[in-house]
Parts: C-alpha cells; sequence; structure tokens
C-alpha cells in the first residue's frame, strides 16, 4: 500500500512548511533536506504547520484554489513570448527564389558525352574499314 510522505523544512522565521509531497511503497524515504513524515490525502505544497499540530495555509484567504491561481499565473507569464521575440516574428521574412534549371529530355546526353561518342564510332569504324 502506498503511504504519502512529506518533506518539512523550517523557515527563517520558525515555521514548518511542507515543500515536497511523494507517494511511496514500503519503508519511508530518506530525507536530504528537512524531515519526512506521512501525511494526509488533504496536504499540498506550501502548507504550514498550525497550532493544532495540523496542516493548513498561513492566510486564511489562501487556499488551494488562490494558491493554484497563482501557480497558474506564473505558468503563464513564464510561457508568454519575450517582446524582442514578438517584434522578430513580426519582421516579414523575404523568400528566396529557386534556381529554374533547364530539364534535358530523358534520352539527351550532354554534349561532352555526345563527342566523345562519336569519336569513339570514327576510331572503330576506321579500324573496320
Amino acid at each position: 500500500m502506498t503511504q504519502r510522505y512529506a518533506t518539512i523544512i523550517t523557515d527563517d522565521d520558525g515555521r514548518e512548511i511542507v515543500s515536497a509531497i511523494g507517494a511511496f511503497e514500503g519503508a519511508a524515504p530518506r530525507p536530504r533536506l528537512g524531515r519526512i513524515e506521512p501525511v494526509a490525502s488533504g496536504v499540498l505544497i506550501g502548507m504550514v504547520r498550525d497550532a493544532g499540530g495540523g496542516f493548513s495555509f498561513e492566510l486564511p484567504g489562501a487556499g488551494a484554489n488562490a494558491v493554484s491561481l497563482a501557480m497558474a499565473r506564473l505558468k503563464a507569464r513564464a510561457a508568454a513570448p519575450k517582446p524582442s521575440a514578438i517584434a522578430k516574428s513580426k519582421r516579414t521574412k523575404r523568400t528566396k527564389k529557386k534556381a529554374v534549371r533547364s530539364r534535358n529530355p530523358a534520352g539527351s546526353m550532354p554534349k561532352a558525352s555526345k563527342a566523345a561518342n562519336n569519336a569513339a564510332a570514327k576510331a572503330m569504324g576506321q579500324a573496320d574499314g
């Protein structure tokens, strides 16, 4: 059975804050930073340990919805194109014209090959006759 564990760190003011949450089977993972302890399914990252020993968001108006809205705004700001990228994309790009090549009929040979074949034919004709 999987158990949820949270990494608890202590900030400069002495508050214990949930910094990471993971679901693991078997024994608890070894902590790299802070403490690890089992938590209920309602505990979220950023919650602070309250006086009763449970976890809640520090500000009364900062519930899960407010945190998710703030995270969505930050992600949207990070995904928004930079002003310099917008200016570059508005520039018109000139397309280069392709070089037009004349198409030779399928059975024709280049001039150099024709001359070589004619010379070879003359040499063979003189040897036969």
